[in-house]
């Protein structure tokens, strides 16, 4: 089965693309979620104006990705979290921690935007890259501390 990707599908292909998949992903995944458009003569007429419109809303959130990329130069997040003897922190900096740290400086950004392959587990400087855009990845500098224990 053809199909029009009205989204960027990962593995798959992106936006305006047109590819062959099999029958029942086409049917019962990319259809129902208004991911792709079955590919008819019609259809492919209409690809050339998403195209179009696609290319350039690219550009645009490119531009702005890359203006954001510029207010985080300079910027870091600092957390303070009880540690172990060894700077083994009890518990984990995570994405969505980092995301919240950001949220609350004025910057909305989705958790899933931070690269972080493994949560944060030990005291120290990290750097962490943060992707705006498919084209634009800019890095975070992360903080952390050891939390003053009351004693």
């Amino acid at each position: 089965m053809e199909v029009i990707l009205k989204e960027d599908v990962a593995k798959l292909g992106s936006r305006g693309d047109v590819v062959r998949v099999a029958e029942g992903y086409g049917r019962n995944f990319l259809l129902p979620r208004k991911l792709a458009i079955e590919a008819t003569p019609g259809n492919k007429a209409v690809i050339e104006q998403m195209k179009a419109a696609a290319v350039r809303r690219s550009a645009k959130e490119k531009t702005q990705a890359e203006e954001l990329a510029k207010q985080f130069d300079g910027l870091s997040v600092s957390f303070e979290r009880r540690a172990g003897e060894h700077d083994q922190l009890f518990g984990s900096v995570t994405a969505g921690d980092i995301a919240d740290a950001l949220s609350k400086k004025g910057f909305s950004l989705d958790r899933r935007k931070v690269q972080l392959h493994e949560p944060l587990k030990s005291l120290g400087e990290f750097s962490v890259p943060v992707k705006l855009h498919k084209d634009v990845t800019t890095h975070l500098k992360v903080v952390i501390g050891k939390e003053a224990s009351a004693e």
